[in-house]
């Protein structure tokens, strides 16, 4: 005991408490299989210098961290940064032409709080955003977190059935949205489930519903300030606020906890219908916080072009708030991913840092006036959602020198990221795994038995820490199903880990397809797709492929497609009234305006009774569908991107 002090000694004891976390009882694994003992004192004083023992060789890790935990809200951290940096540009929407400081965006996120306060919403109410990327979208993520409120993101491709799910589910009470984007007519499809905002004067709001008890208010907002009837001016409530409002604003504030409900956000759900994952302040600003420190956020000035949507992970927390707790600027392209706009946007704000889904990239890289702008401003981004091919991955750091490039892998049910690449490895070493487990979290690989396996076998990935969401709103049953009594979270996600800890994702235990980055669960569409009048079975299927773009060759997952990756596939069984009369395209287009366009199948492929695999108890054999279905259209040479490790 010569080589330390007894101040020593308790250090080096809470590093390796820290380090050899133990893993719950409720995993076990057998001693057979692991024969290694644990260290003790004296051997780590012989490695004072390097407390970094040799690895388990159980897939478990743990992140050891010398930095903190945030406990803080949202709110807290952004009065803060307008104390620190008040005059820094914050937030630019290219589109709109619309730059704000820090200051700005407090100041109006505070008047949208007042104004809420002011309709008579109070703390704990859901407040639903419906919309692209809009600087009314951030405004309102700062004005629920401020009041204490909870914030629904609803993804803007939604249709009227999808809106009517996600009021309906977690009780929205107001709802913030323009008249419509693109393609989709947001106050049709209100109107649709909500009759009654047309018996309201316009520009006043206060609902009451037959269908909906919770909904009170509607409130719209658009480049030309247009009234409507049954719903409320955004500017106008802008302006609601009192000095009363305020003194509340001040009192909900100096309330709200860091543990506190901060957003729901809908996954894509296995029983059908999509579950509200509830997370917290202490959830987000955390995940947030390490992953600008892992990217290198607090080191130097960081401009991050974000083409990603803001009502996913990627866009509110792994952009805006990342920003926000390392007092860096986000420069939004467009309302909606436009390759072209963020070459724009990259060359015009000289933006050093770029995210995206390996699909946003390859359009980014192949446009026809990529060589038109200047990439030396970029140096870093993240790439997640999807696999990103080894060739993707070179151009990237060659064309768009973005040496430091990172890989994140997470779920919306852990805030989001779980492991993430570090900038110390050569960028094609970063797209090999998923990267290393983020700091604070642990993270296992299960058996089907809930026993942790060796490292180099494939198991289940389970996560474990600050990031893991609070619940399924009002899904008490399904959360327990995904969380465990000990707060392990199942991922659903097929993996091995390496000896370096890193872990590589093989598969998916969940029946799920990923489209562009998009989750779709073939439940959710099928259940759907029961309602058309023609329908008597339905089976939606994903095919394992092999495509090239240009002259790139990768394997992936899904049907052939040079942006999305992979598509659905349908097996569809008609009524014998409807044989021969009702078509792939009427299916479609009896889809088209009820359900997101992502979620409509690419391939309907009309099946007889018998031609459908079943078990020898009556259960639909969907491996042997998806077979089926990669002969049928050409397909069953392919390789799934999946590898056996």
């Amino acid at each position: 005991m010569s080589l330390m002090n007894a101040m020593d000694l308790r250090i080096l004891t809470q590093v390796l408490e820290n380090c050899n976390a133990a893993v719950p009882p409720s995993y076990t694994h057998s001693k057979q299989m692991f024969s290694e003992e644990p260290i003790s004192l004296e051997e780590a004083a012989l490695n004072a210098n390097d407390v970094m023992v040799a690895p388990s060789r159980k897939s478990y890790v743990h992140g050891c961290s010398t930095v903190p935990l945030l406990f803080e809200t949202v709110g807290d951290r952004l009065r803060s940064a307008v104390d620190q940096v008040p005059d820094k540009e914050f937030l630019i929407f290219k589109r709109e032409g619309i730059r704000k400081t820090y200051s700005q965006v407090a100041t109006d996120a505070e008047n949208l709080a007042c104004g809420l306060l002011h309709l008579g919403l109070n703390k704990g109410d859901r407040i639903g955003i419906w919309g692209p990327n809009t600087y009314e979208w951030t405004t309102t993520q700062f004005a629920t977190a401020l009041a204490g409120m909870v914030l629904v993101n609803i993804n803007p491709s939604y249709q009227s059935e999808e809106l009517r799910y996600a009021i309906e589910k977690v009780g929205i009470r107001a709802l913030i949205t323009p008249p419509g984007f693109k393609k989709s007519n947001y106050y049709q499809s209100i109107k649709d489930i909500l009759p009654e905002v047309t018996l309201k004067e316009p520009g006043k709001s206060g609902i009451s519903s037959r269908n909906f008890s919770c909904f009170q208010h509607l409130i719209m907002f658009d480049e030309e300030d247009k009234i409507y009837p049954g719903a409320w001016k955004y500017t106008d409530v802008m302006k609601m606020g009192t000095e009363e409002d305020r003194h509340h604003l001040s009192k909900i504030e100096r309330e709200t906890q860091p543990d506190d409900a901060l957003n729901i956000q809908y996954t894509s759900g296995t029983t059908g219908q999509p579950k509200g994952a509830t997370l917290t302040h202490h959830n987000v600003l955390n995940n947030a916080f390490f992953v600008g420190l892992r990217a290198g956020y607090s080191e130097k000035k960081t401009i991050i072009c974000i083409p990603n949507p803001l009502y996913h992970c990627f866009g509110c927390v792994m952009g805006v708030l990342a920003a926000l707790t390392h007092l860096q600027t986000c420069v939004f392209p467009a309302p909606s991913f436009d390759a072209l706009a963020a070459l724009q946007a990259i060359h015009e704000e000289k933006c050093t840092a770029l995210y995206g889904t390996p699909t946003m990239f390859i359009d980014m890289i192949n446009h026809p006036e990529y060589n038109n702008y200047n990439y030396d401003s970029i140096r870093s981004g993240f790439i997640a959602g999807a696999p990103c091919p080894i060739t993707l991955c070179r151009r990237l750091v060659q064309d768009m020198h973005m040496t430091d490039m990172q890989v994140c892998y997470g779920t919306t049910e852990t805030s989001p990221v779980s492991f993430m690449s570090t900038r110390d490895d050569p960028p094609e070493q970063r797209i090999k795994s998923v990267g290393h487990i983020m700091d604070h979290l642990e993270a296992a690989i299960i058996d089907k038995r809930n026993c942790i396996v060796p490292r180099g076998v494939k198991g289940e990935v389970i996560v474990r820490g600050y990031s893991v969401m609070r619940c399924y709103w009002n899904s008490e049953e399904q959360t327990k199903k995904e969380i465990t009594q000990d707060r392990w979270y199942h991922t659903g996600d097929i993996a091995v880990m390496h000896d370096n800890g890193t872990i590589s994702i093989v598969g998916r235990s969940k029946d799920m397809i990923v489209r562009g980055g998009e989750n779709i669960y073939p439940t959710e569409v099928e259940q759907f797709l029961f309602k058309h009048q023609s329908v008597e079975d339905v089976h939606v299927s994903l095919m394992d492929i092999m495509f090239v773009i240009n002259e790139f060759m990768f394997q992936i997952v899904g049907v052939p497609d040079e942006r999305f990756g992979e598509v659905v596939c349908a097996w569809v069984r008609l009524h014998e009234s409807a044989e021969g009369k009702t078509t792939e395209e009427d299916i479609k287009a009896w889809c088209k305006g009820k359900i997101a366009h992502f979620k409509i199948p690419r391939y309907i492929l009309f099946k007889k009774e018998h031609e459908f695999p079943l078990t020898v108890t009556g259960k639909v054999k969907k491996f042997e569908i998806r077979e089926m279905s990669k002969i049928e259209l050409g397909l069953q040479q392919v390789v799934s991107h999946f590898s056996e490790l």
